[in-house]
């Protein structure tokens, strides 16, 4: 086998992996919340809705009608957050009473099996971990083997001239080994939790199912939600950034 071939082989596989990868890496919680309308809370007080559509390098909201942006003179169909925004998200909310008959279907299956999954996420959450944990020595056993490589005539010059793609290979390959296991919060599964959050200078309480959570998301299901005291109290689900919200205590189920 030439060079060139090998080489081409290299590309397809690197770009195979990386692809592969790259749509594994949306994260679950936003996924439950696909194809839904809601309203996402940022910091600075902005309120966005639209139905969610999520990629792993943000998400957008989709609108149900054209807006006119008066001030430039513009009409928008959608607003983009990049992941990078993400630490301005202060809540993201799933209103009940906003939602289509489809929609409200899959949610109340996403509620049932709220508590019937949790061994099913707490068992793959703990097999990633034990990857992670142990990625570094695999790292370490993956470059002696290449090294070892190298060194055999032929294939040597042949896997030099591919480490560029195979360090992609390694890198995509690894980052998919992040794990979010907290072993707190995975006895609370499909249980009433508290959840603490600050608004308005005050911490806030909120009792709902914990549906899930991850590395940048805690996941709450059917709540009395409102943003402040000038609304009234809604039935709604929502997903709060980890840096934000706490969850505090176990609820009473």
């Amino acid at each position: 086998m030439d060079s060139l071939t090998i080489t081409i082989i290299f590309i397809v596989l690197s770009t195979l992996i990386g692809a592969f990868i790259k749509g594994r890496l949306r994260d679950k919680c936003l996924l439950d919340f696909v194809d839904d309308l809601i309203n996402i809370e940022l910091k600075d007080g902005k309120v966005i809705w639209g139905v969610l559509r999520l990629e792993a390098t943000g998400l957008e909201l989709k609108y149900k009608e054209p807006y006119l942006d008066k001030g430039d003179n513009h009409i928008e169909t959608s607003f983009i957050i990049y992941k990078n925004e993400y630490p301005n998200i202060q809540c993201i909310v799933r209103y009940i009473d906003q939602l289509d008959d489809k929609s409200n279907e899959r949610r109340s299956r996403y509620l049932n099996s709220a508590y019937y999954e949790r061994v099913l996420r707490s068992t793959k959450r703990k097999i990633m971990n034990l990857f992670a944990t142990v990625r570094d020595s695999v790292m370490e056993v993956v470059n002696l083997f290449m090294g070892r490589a190298k060194q055999m005539s032929g294939m040597g010059s042949v896997l030099s001239s591919q480490d560029k793609y195979v360090s992609q290979m390694k890198t995509g390959v690894f980052s998919a080994l992040n794990t979010s296991f907290e072993p707190l919060l995975e006895n609370h599964l499909g249980k009433k939790v508290i959840l603490q959050m600050p608004r308005e200078e005050k911490i806030i309480e909120y009792q709902g199912v914990l549906r899930d959570y991850t590395v940048e998301f805690l996941e709450l299901m059917d709540l009395n939600y409102r943003s402040s005291d000038k609304e009234e109290v809604r039935k709604a689900d929502i997903l709060v950034p980890r840096s934000i919200g706490t969850i505090r205590h176990l609820g009473e189920n």
